[in-house]
């Protein structure tokens, strides 16, 4: 493997732990004695910091390492977590990232120096106490057994009672004979894998032979543990197989004096009954052999003729059966494992694949279009199939790409954290529905707009602790984040409990900029959504954080791009709600396909509701508006004939498409309703982009191009007309 590929897998791998790093840290202000998560905080440091020296990442490595000193006077009991230390200990992680970012010599050192110093200054003016028992004092001492010598390692984690925390592996790592290898070689191994959290390992020696014995528990799979040997030199085997723990408690005494040797006996053929009673000591071989004439049971035949108790045969059958039962267990999970197992691949190579996806769908729709014209059974058939597998490789496809949302929501803890604290804020940020799926795309241009909208509620929507208390309201305030699923979309909800915003100051403001006129009367959420006019703020001061009049607009454009919408309700003086409403993806999309004279549209089928003809005595009209009376509901709706100023006459009967968003209802009326086509999504050209009402476009099966109808534009521009006609 080259350097740079090897270069790019730490970096890879650093990030994934620094952000792991920052999110354990900030759970530990919540949970200061949690040493589950002070074990995060060691194990993620001193992996980075093995890692970084293996790769040739030596600041790195070095910085790490004294972080991690302090960290582990935390995990020995020698130092309290306290909000200085873990303010130092973020500007630590922000630094190794900055490292991470940085070509080397490029990083300031003098604030590393300072990092450290201040970490320092906090371990000092600690009272230190006596370090803690040794987790592992049990095999803390090397002992000589039967000939063979191990020697001790101390393990990332502590030793867990009962083994019951994660799952537990065994891991045989042999050095072939003929093969010289350095202990420290096989140290450094060992250090790659305290980040899984060994239990115990002991290298041994026999003869000419070197291996290591290791139980621990891990929430990793296998593969990610043989993954740790990829890039050593060092000529070893592994092995790596993971055992039940409900088995291995079961029938051991779970002393970890001799967890290596009880599992290194279950991995051995299972033992028959007279084995197992000669080799206690309880009955002579010789009475076995006499006794193995009869037919009978072999322990029925030991009782009966007094050669032993029948307690200590039921004791030796309880052994023999749990044997077989971990026996069985540790292949069941062990193929479960295997099945469970993942690969990393590359965005980029990703995005390739779901590229060749939609050329893919593409072709299937032109091949299904020619089939058609052919009136071959065969062949339809054929195409059926295609279309089926067409159809499942592509929601497969797209399934690969999605991501919990969570990921991009626990990065704003440190956000609301570092900036309550700049303004003298009390605030907790709460997140639900972290497990809903957007895809990738999506939510790397989601980032940007969500940091905005929280900023503007920690300047502007929280107040300060003495204003809430003086209004009867909690010191601390609470910003909560939500997503779920509506429909094929994804909605995401920003909620306050702080002041809310004042309507009739931001009619007036809106009035002063000449928005709107003085007489013009505009409902709540028309008020409310004035912010995201370009220059619009109604802050009386600038701060570091916002109040310049920028920003809301462009959070605007960003979610427009997204062929999302963003509405803000509002109560002054209890708090606002920001709801983003996003599509799943933005690459296929199922499609209603529509015709208006010879041009060819295509609207998101997830917002389509019904479609129905539409005649002249079905069509109402007040103040100049038009309105289909749909069984009794009164609808407004536009023509995209006129809209688009498409030429040709309309058809005697034409087909009117009910659309729904957040709980209103419009009509699009088309000459002909084609029906349902997946819908690959190309952009516009630079020409096109700014056009209103379209959102993209894509190759139908003929070859020839289908706009795609930027619905919810559509939607606001009715509405707007219908309040307008009054």
């Amino acid at each position: 493997m080259s350097d740079d590929m090897t270069t790019q897998v730490f970096k890879e791998e650093a990030y994934e732990l620094l952000g792991e790093l920052e999110t354990s840290l900030l759970e530990l202000e919540d949970v200061p004695d949690d040493m589950d998560i002070i074990n995060r905080v060691f194990r993620a440091l001193h992996t980075i910091k093995g890692s970084g020296s293996m790769f040739g990442f030596e600041a790195i490595a070095e910085f790490t390492h004294e972080v991690e000193t302090i960290f582990d006077m935390v995990r020995n009991g020698e130092l309290g977590i306290t909000k200085t230390l873990l303010t130092f200990s973020l500007s630590a992680r922000d630094h190794i990232y900055s490292m991470l970012e940085s070509p080397a010599g490029e990083v300031d050192s003098s604030v590393g120096e300072g990092i450290l110093e201040g970490l320092k200054e906090v371990a000092s003016g600690a009272e230190v106490e006596e370090s803690m028992e040794e987790p592992t004092a049990d095999i803390a001492e090397a002992a000589e057994v039967g000939g063979i010598k191990s020697e001790p390692v101390v393990p990332a984690e502590p030793v867990v009672e009962g083994l019951s925390l994660k799952s537990l592996f065994q891991i045989v790592i042999k050095v072939a004979p003929g093969n010289e290898v350095e202990e420290e070689s096989l140290d450094s191994l060992m250090e790659e894998l305290g980040k899984m959290g060994v239990v115990r390992a002991k290298v041994l020696h026999r003869g000419a032979e070197v291996w290591w014995d290791v139980i621990f528990e891990s929430n990793a799979d296998s593969m990610s543990i043989e993954e740790i040997f990829f890039f050593t030199d060092v000529p070893v085997t592994v092995n790596v197989r993971e055992v039940a723990r409900e088995d291995i408690a079961g029938f051991l005494d779970v002393s970890h004096e001799d967890v290596d040797d009880r599992v290194a006996e279950t991995t051995q053929p299972t033992k028959k009954l007279g084995e197992i009673l000669v080799e206690r000591g309880d009955v002579p071989a010789e009475a076995i052999k006499e006794v193995l004439a009869d037919q009978k049971p072999l322990g029925e035949l030991l009782t009966e003729k007094g050669v032993v108790s029948k307690e200590k045969v039921e004791s030796a059958l309880a052994e023999q059966n749990a044997t077989k039962e971990f026996r069985s267990a540790a292949k069941k999970t062990r193929k479960k494992v295997d099945t469970a197992s993942s690969i990393r691949v590359s965005a980029e190579k990703l995005d390739y694949l779901v590229d060749l996806v939609g050329e893919l769908v593409i072709v299937q729709a032109q091949i299904s279009q020619v089939v058609s014209s052919k009136a071959d059974p065969s062949l339809t058939a054929l195409s059926e199939e295609l279309e089926r597998l067409s159809d499942e490789l592509r929601d497969s496809t797209l399934g690969i790409r999605m991501l919990p949302i969570g990921t991009t929501f626990s990065k704003f803890r440190r956000l609301v954290r570092d900036l309550s604290e700049e303004l003298g804020k009390e605030i907790d940020l709460n997140t639900n529905g972290a497990e809903t799926e957007l895809d990738k795309t999506v939510i790397e241009r989601l980032g940007d707009p969500l940091v905005h909208l929280l900023r503007n509620s920690i300047d502007h929507g929280i107040e300060d602790p003495e204003t809430r208390a003086a209004k009867g309201k909690p010191r601390r305030g609470t910003i909560t984040l939500s997503a779920e699923h509506s429909g094929g979309d994804v909605m995401i909800l920003i909620e306050d409990d702080g002041k809310g915003m004042s309507r009739e100051a931001i009619r007036g403001k809106a009035i002063e900029k000449g928005l709107v006129s003085a007489d013009q009367d505009l409902t709540d959420k028309e008020v409310f959504n004035l912010i995201f006019e370009p220059g619009f703020s109604t802050a009386q001061s600038v701060t570091n954080v916002s109040g310049r009049g920028v920003g809301m607009d462009v959070v605007k454009r960003a979610i427009d791009s997204l062929r999302g919408s963003i509405d803000i309700s509002s109560t002054e003086g209890a708090g606002s709600v920001i709801t983003i409403r996003l599509p799943l993806t933005l690459a296929i999309i199922d499609g209603l396909q529509v015709r208006v004279s010879d041009d060819y549209f295509v609207i998101p089928l997830s917002l389509v509701e019904e479609c129905v003809e539409l005649t002249r005595k079905d069509v109402e009209e007040a103040n100049g508006q038009q309105f289909v009376n749909l069984r009794g509901e009164i609808v407004p709706y536009i023509r995209i004939r006129e809209w688009f100023e498409v030429e040709g006459e309309s058809p005697p009967i034409e087909q009117i498409v009910i659309t729904g968003l957040e709980g209103s209802r419009i009509g699009v009326v088309v000459d002909t309703v084609i029906g349902e086509h997946q819908t690959v999504i190309k952009s516009l050209g630079r020409v096109y982009r700014d056009v209103e009402g379209i959102s993209g476009a894509t190759i139908k099966g003929d070859g020839t191009l289908a706009l795609i109808l930027d619905i919810p534009k559509l939607f606001r521009t009715v509405l707007a007309e219908v309040k307008a006609a009054g």
